[in-house]
């Protein structure tokens, strides 16, 4: 028993961690992983949308520059060439010529021309004649090819204004996570919020361990991920997120925190990756917000402080306190050492209990056996006086 107790005891005072392990996901969310050698780079081109929406912002608007620059110069050039060839600039002034294109004087008009075909702005100084059937292909391969090339800019544009990873700024996870009984169970717990009033749809919470191991036929596998259940089977990994929620992973046979005391926490070098995923209200497109957590962000024997307060029609939500954590009386031991002195302290009530009543029965039948036996000699007793015979004086008369 005072065993038992000692494991419930606060334990010693934190010591200094050892901050060594690099980040697989930033706090942020951003993965720290960049891809080297990478050797089939025309995978890219393949799929040259995604390459452009996955841009930075100066790069973006640098390809949309000059994706409209380089067409203009083209097709510009283009029906400087035919103004070149057809003699047009060599009659500018006669009036019994009939040009391909009316007052295109040279290489700066033909590039105006252009502009104003492929974006169909149409000033009507200049005008292609009817005359010239080169320029009349030429200006329906501009107008076709124009409406591709304004289609996939600014659909890239529209994509990447809109993206909802700026969404994902607005969802906020913890500085840390914490260890504490929850419903006599430890459990690992970090809080989740949304600053936004418009809210997400269908959110959903994950977590995975990222720790290096070995398996046994020697393999090393530097970035294992290994899932932590935080309500994937009873439904609570669904989060109904309007206020903050304090997300729980219970610390049972299955977890991979089964054997890992508060000590043996320390030592351990792993990083819980925690992931919340949904749908905006506001475009109904899929978000996704991500953090982390080293061994030294991970607090045992804290909770958090309450954010959530009760106002006049209202509940009001404190993002002041919502990194806050305090101290609460939690076991240094592992949560199998934990489970274990449960069922010892259980299994001796379980026999203690029965031994008491079978002692209590015994007591009881002891004394209805003596009693029994007192009234049997009273009995025998009475028999013997009732055989005696009759004084002489009564029988006498």
């Amino acid at each position: 028993m005072a065993q038992d107790n000692a494991a419930f005891s606060p334990g010693p005072a934190e010591p200094a961690r050892r901050r060594g392990r690099q980040r697989y996901v930033e706090k942020d969310g951003r993965c720290n992983v960049q891809q080297g050698h990478v050797g089939e780079t025309y995978r890219y081109l393949t799929d040259l949308f995604t390459t452009l929406v996955d841009l930075r912002w100066r790069l973006s608007l640098l390809f949309f520059v000059l994706a409209y620059a380089l067409t203009w110069l083209f097709f510009g050039a283009i029906w400087w060439l035919i103004a070149y060839g057809r003699g047009d600039l060599e009659h500018l002034g006669d009036a019994a010529w009939t040009p391909c294109v009316h007052n295109l004087n040279g290489f700066v008009a033909a590039f105006l021309f252009s502009i104003e075909t492929e974006t169909t702005i149409g000033y009507g100084h200049r005008v292609i004649t009817d005359q010239c059937p080169e320029g009349i292909v030429l200006l329906l391969l501009q107008a076709i090819l124009g409406s591709m090339v304004n289609a996939f800019m600014v659909g890239c544009m529209f994509v990447k204004i809109s993206q909802p990873n700026k969404r994902a700024a607005t969802l906020v996870f913890s500085s840390h996570a914490v260890v504490a009984l929850r419903d006599g169970r430890l459990c690992l717990m970090f809080r989740v919020g949304d600053l936004r009033s418009s809210h997400i749809v269908e959110a959903s919470i994950r977590a995975k361990l990222i720790r290096s191991r070995q398996t046994q036929e020697g393999e090393f596998i530097p970035l294992h991920q290994t899932d932590l259940s935080v309500g994937f089977d009873t439904g609570d990994d669904r989060l109904f997120l309007v206020s903050p929620l304090v997300i729980s992973h219970e610390i049972d046979a299955a977890s991979p925190f089964w054997d890992a005391s508060r000590r043996a926490l320390e030592r351990d070098d792993f990083e819980i990756v925690v992931i919340l995923e949904g749908m905006v209200e506001a475009t109904g497109m899929t978000c996704q917000a991500r953090s982390s957590y080293l061994v030294d962000e991970v607090l045992w024997g804290h909770r958090f402080t309450s954010v959530l307060t009760l106002e006049d029609g209202f509940y009001e939500v404190d993002y002041a306190s919502f990194h806050e954590t305090f101290e609460v009386p939690t076991p240094s031991c592992s949560a199998r050492e934990l489970a274990e002195a449960e069922a010892r302290l259980d299994a001796h009530l379980y026999w203690s209990i029965p031994s008491r009543l079978d002692e209590r029965v015994e007591e009881e039948g002891a004394r209805d056996g003596a009693g029994e036996e007192a009234e049997g000699e009273a009995g025998a007793d009475k028999g013997k006086k009732g055989c005696l015979p009759a004084p002489e004086s009564e029988s006498k008369v």
